[in-house]
């Protein structure tokens, strides 16, 4: 399965009306997630984050080429 960078985002049930919708809700989400954390909290957060997502996505061609293109656009 190749690294889909189109948005994909959704929430089944929910319908939207526009298609930034879902990823907005998903960044306010992110966002209400760091609120009031240090940086040192918010960068275990971010850790941890990484992790549980990638053993979600599970297939290490997606997540090489996830870190390849991450770290190009670093």
């Amino acid at each position: 399965m190749p690294l889909q960078l189109q948005a994909r985002f959704q929430e089944p049930g929910k319908r939207y009306f526009r298609d930034f919708s879902p990823g907005d809700d998903f960044y306010e989400a992110l966002i209400d997630a760091h609120r009031d954390l240090s940086d040192e909290e918010s960068e275990r957060l971010n850790a941890r984050l990484i992790l549980l997502l990638s053993n979600h996505i599970g297939d290490i061609a997606v997540l090489r080429e996830a870190l390849a293109l991450a770290r190009r656009e670093a």
